[in-house]
């Protein structure tokens, strides 16, 4: 058994089922190893090694398990970075094993020879050199263990000679380190219940509570209906919390945040008391002002503990314990005007909202894009969503109801990230439908190439493009932020059909350039086998209006457009900074 067998074994122990990889020279050993073993755990060829990364980025974040991928030395090494990155920014598990010069070349400037330790230094929460089999299976073990429980990246080293030399345990002897079988012990940390008293306290004395919720209190989205339901609160979510909750809740604000919605916006500014679950949303201006609302705050993780709000009470542990035990110290609100004042203007929103996705467009509304996929959104689908305008739209319209799960690049707001991260959701919850939400930039950036492995592995996805030939959040934050004109140079995309390009690698393609069509393109394309293209031409003027403006603000524009009156129409196209202005507080 050769060290590249024993690390394909280990993993094969581990439960790991698959490894997302792009071969080199620096894994060969490892390679080999997998066409010994008969491809199990599979190797999964995507076209980039920064495509590997995203696709265990992906797993992980639809499977609660720890995502691996695997890269040759080098220009492979460093290609892993920007996944990388991803994971640890948004707190996922994911191990890289990468190749290295083989030791006996190291230090002499050898062909791909790269500093990986300072190379991955900052992004790894674990990182090792494996220069002798007896490392193993420690290194690997520790790896995993680490990645698991600090949600982050664990990256092993690993010298392609010493890959192919025979495995050897380590022995009982002064300076070896053995190592445990595979396991994943679980816990659930619940903090001292003075605590949770002081807790129940602060909310029980409020009369206006809201609550932020983020990706850190899915697996307590029971007791969290049962805690608003006792307060009479709102819940706002955090776009990487967007799956916690059903947007069919009439108590459920939506997105908060420069992409979130006017109720949330409103449900912050007014409130007394602020309950935020598993969350590290970073932008303090979008919460109540200091001093306004007396605040608890309830996370796994200490050091993400008051961060974002002078925080009163903060309780470390699991977000569903934390909540059990907290509900039984809850006094029920009997006064539910502040409910009722939530869920009237949760109902508004979404009427306005939808209105504005009726406004015609030229050709067709961005917004109209995905107010039509939640009138079709099957319950067990899986939605990525890209970074760029059409996270706007993702963030605002998509209704989230039943089972549906979605995720994006939350914290680094990579582009590139939603076609990858639906091949790694496909591993994670194999037969659900997929739909990835990508604008033209980042399918031209990697979308297209990932097509290849979508079809190579048979995939069902949907991948919609939001084709308007532009860079488009950044020339509005060009516009709304500096008042500049759209500079054509760095904005512009090349024009192709995306739709052409998937048939000519034999997907399926389908053509949108009229909003009567896009009801029923929808419907085709969710009802097709293997991977679909659904290319939208969009209008690129139509703005993101922030959350702040309000419903009477963006009813009247809407309103004015849908009468034709040209100044209106203006106003919503243009949004320079001024006009932008006009719409704050």
């Amino acid at each position: 058994m050769t060290v590249g067998d024993f690390i394909v074994g280990r993993l094969r122990d581990w439960g790991v089922k698959q490894v997302f990889a792009y071969p080199g020279d620096g894994i060969n050993g490892i390679v080999a190893a997998f066409g010994k073993a008969d491809n199990d755990p599979a190797f999964i060829q995507t076209r980039h090694e920064e495509m590997a990364a995203f696709a265990a980025v992906g797993y992980a974040k639809f499977s609660g398990d720890v995502g691996v991928c695997l890269a040759t030395s080098g220009p492979g090494a460093i290609h892993l970075l920007n996944g990388l990155y991803d994971a640890k920014l948004d707190h996922v598990p994911v191990v890289a094993i990468v190749g290295q010069t083989a030791r006996t070349a190291q230090g002499g400037s050898y062909q791909q020879e790269v500093d990986l330790h300072s190379l991955f230094r900052d992004v790894a929460s674990f990182l090792v050199d494996v220069n002798v089999p007896e490392q193993l299976p420690n290194a690997l073990d520790r790896a995993m263990r680490t990645a698991a429980a600090d949600r982050a990246p664990a990256v092993v080293i690993i010298p392609n000679d010493v890959q192919e030399q025979d495995y050897e345990a380590p022995k009982h002897e002064f300076k070896y380190i053995p190592s445990s079988p595979p396991s994943r012990p679980s816990s659930r940390a619940v903090p001292a219940i003075d605590e949770v008293r002081r807790a129940a306290e602060v909310l029980n004395s409020g009369s206006k509570v809201a609550i932020l919720i983020g990706q850190g209190a899915r697996e307590a989205a029971p007791e969290l209906r049962e805690v608003a339901e006792t307060l009479g609160a709102g819940v706002a979510k955090a776009l990487l919390g967007k799956d916690v909750l059903p947007d069919d809740l009439p108590f459920v604000t939506g997105s908060i945040g420069l992409l979130g919605t006017r109720p949330s916006y409103e449900m912050m500014r007014d409130c007394d008391r602020l309950l935020i679950v598993g969350s590290n949303f970073p932008y303090s201006q979008y919460l109540p002002k200091f001093g306004a609302a007396r605040g608890v705050q309830i996370d796994v993780d200490g050091r993400a503990i008051g961060m974002r709000y002078p925080t009163e009470v903060n309780l470390v542990g699991d977000a569903r314990e934390t909540l059990r035990a907290l509900l039984p110290l809850l006094e029920r609100k009997n006064d539910r005007s502040w409910r009722e004042t939530i869920e009237s203007n949760v109902e508004r929103w979404w009427e306005v909202v939808e209105r504005q996705a009726a406004v015609p467009a030229d050709p067709v509304n961005p917004m109209l894009i995905v107010s039509e996929l939640s009138k079709r959104l099957p319950s067990n689908a899986i939605v990525t969503a890209d970074s760029g305008s059409a996270t706007n739209w993702y963030a605002r319209l998509l209704r989230i109801q039943g089972g549906v799960r979605s995720s994006l690049s939350g914290t680094l707001a990579t582009m590139g990230c939603a076609v990858p991260y639906a091949l790694g959701a496909a591993f994670a919850q194999p037969g659900r439908p997929l739909i990835a939400l990508v604008g033209d930039g980042a399918m031209q950036m990697n979308g297209m190439a990932e097509l290849l492995t979508l079809k190579r592995y048979g995939i069902r996805c949907v991948v919609c493009v939001f084709h308007n030939n532009d860079l488009n959040q950044v020339t509005w934050e060009l516009r709304a932020m500096g008042g500049a004109p759209k500079f054509e140079e760095s904005q512009t995309l090349p024009d192709i059909s995306y739709a052409a390009f998937a048939r000519s690698i034999g997907l399926q393609g389908i053509e949108v350039d009229s909003p009567d069509q896009l009801g029923a393109a929808w419907d085709s394309a969710l009802a097709s086998e293997g991977t679909v293209v659904l290319d939208v031409r969009c209008d690129p003027n139509v703005p993101p209006i922030p959350p702040h403006a309000t419903f009477d603000q963006i009813k009247d524009m809407t309103e004015a457009v849908l009468r034709g009156d040209p100044d209106a129409w203006d106003l919503m196209r243009r949004g320079l900074k001024t006009k932008i202005q006009e719409l704050l507080p």
